[in-house]
């Protein structure tokens, strides 16, 4: 593997691309250390330490690589685009305009691109809003005895001030994943959520063998590097597991020529839903504590709420957690794969699944196998999500700052494995060994 990233280093064009997103990671990481315009920064780091990182708002300090609750210009991070290309994602499926634009082809793609950029935007202004005003009322660090004199100017042009620079951080954000993307080696948003989430692992683990009771702490450090390294290895083995369905193309002869006659796949991923069950239900999850804290009730509901919902290590918590995942995941590949429209293209071009009538019973074969992979993949992604309210509970409980969450072992290992294709597809291409060899 070495030996391949010295070969890649010398080859020219690709150690262009390396570069260029080396340099843009670093540009990205400073900008995640730079304080918003407002924020007095000597209190912020006063009340960081006494912070709840828990539900979303965990989740979207894990996004930002920590810029969050420091309050810097790349504070909300790469979130709002996320949130926008999911809500374009699933507006395709209702919106028949958003439908007829994902068909086009690529100019219908760089159309819906676009609305995602304008939404990510206004997602932006929305969240940015949000957590000034949060930040200015003391609520971000509830616990802090100086959590409302983070901000200490309080007028209206401060905050303006505030929500546009975050606001022109998030669009910077998404400008430099671009550039990924057009000039770098793999996915730009995909390489910068990878960043985000990898930045917080050193403090996270730290954190854990300072607080840890056991052999000064090392133990429970060790812990977690094992259970770390088990994880990986799961995610790895079932994210590259996959039901390929054979497909074959009947010969035709048109002319003199002779076309098709061909064999190929449908492959259907176990885990076909990606990280995105696990995004909803957290976000869903939060709904409920979000209600009690605005609310600031005394009722009975609220105590209910707040005595059931808001630890992660409640059973309620924990139960309800893994059947929203399951539900998601499976609503999630109900819109995202459409079996009627793959066997429509599959009957129009000439191909069959060899011992399956073409049309409607494809369709029926195609969604009876999606549901039975669809099964073990949900399971599997509860069972990931739960592992950092069950880690270390012989340790005294579930550690709310365990690195090694579901959300975060999904996505760094998904995107290192496609980077590292990338990577190896590129110089495979010039007859070099690549780095699965």
């Amino acid at each position: 593997m070495f030996t391949a990233f010295a070969r890649a280093f010398k080859t020219p064009d690709l150690r262009k691309k390396l570069l260029f997103t080396l340099g843009i990671i670093v540009i990205y990481r400073l900008g995640a250390h730079i304080p918003a315009p407002g924020v007095d920064y000597s209190k912020v780091q006063q009340c960081i330490d006494q912070a709840d990182s828990g539900g979303l708002l965990g989740l979207m300090q894990m996004f930002s690589g920590g810029a969050l609750l420091q309050i810097t210009i790349f504070a909300l991070g790469i979130m709002p685009y996320i949130t926008a290309s999911i809500i374009l994602q699933l507006l395709t499926v209702v919106i028949p305009r958003l439908e007829a634009l994902k068909k086009e082809g690529q100019s219908g793609t760089a159309k819906i691109t676009q609305y995602t950029r304008y939404l990510t935007v206004a997602l932006a202004v929305l969240q940015g809003t949000g957590l000034v005003a949060t930040a200015r009322s003391g609520a971000l660090f509830q616990n802090c005895s100086v959590g409302d004199q983070i901000v200490a100017d309080k007028s209206v042009f401060t905050t303006v001030i505030m929500v546009l620079t975050m606001t022109a951080g998030t669009a910077a954000v998404m400008w430099l994943g671009e550039l990924i993307t057009d000039r770098g080696i793999g996915n730009g948003m995909s390489i910068l959520m990878f960043i985000s989430i990898a930045a917080t692992f050193p403090g996270a683990l730290w954190a854990i063998k300072e607080s840890g009771k056991l052999a000064d702490g090392w133990i429970e450090f060790g812990t977690v590097i094992l259970i770390g390294f088990v994880m990986v290895g799961l995610v790895v083995f079932v994210e590259q597991a996959q039901r390929r369905i054979p497909v074959q193309y009947a010969k035709r002869m048109i002319g003199r020529r002779s076309y098709g006659g061909t064999s190929t796949y449908i492959p259907l991923k176990v885990n076909q839903a990606g990280v995105i069950p696990v995004i909803f239900a957290s976000s869903l999850l939060y709904i409920p504590a979000l209600i009690v804290q605005f609310s600031n009730s005394q009722a009975g509901w609220a105590t209910w709420i707040q005595d059931n919902f808001v630890t992660g290590d409640h059973p309620y918590y924990i139960a309800t957690y893994f059947v929203l995942i399951v539900f998601f995941a499976f609503f999630y590949v109900a819109i995202s794969f459409n079996p009627d429209e793959v066997a429509d293209n599959m009957k129009k071009y000439g191909g069959f699944i060899p011992g399956i009538r073409a049309g409607r019973p494809t369709a029926e074969y195609l969604s009876y196998v999606l549901n039975r992979i669809t099964w073990p993949g949900s399971l599997y992604l509860g069972l990931i999500a739960l592992v950092p309210t069950m880690a270390l509970a012989g340790f005294g409980g579930a550690n709310q700052n365990f690195p090694f969450g579901g959300t975060s072992i999904l996505i760094i290992v998904g995107v290192g494995l496609e980077t590292v294709k990338q990577i190896e597809s590129q110089l495979q291409q010039r007859n070099y060994e690549g780095f699965l060899r």
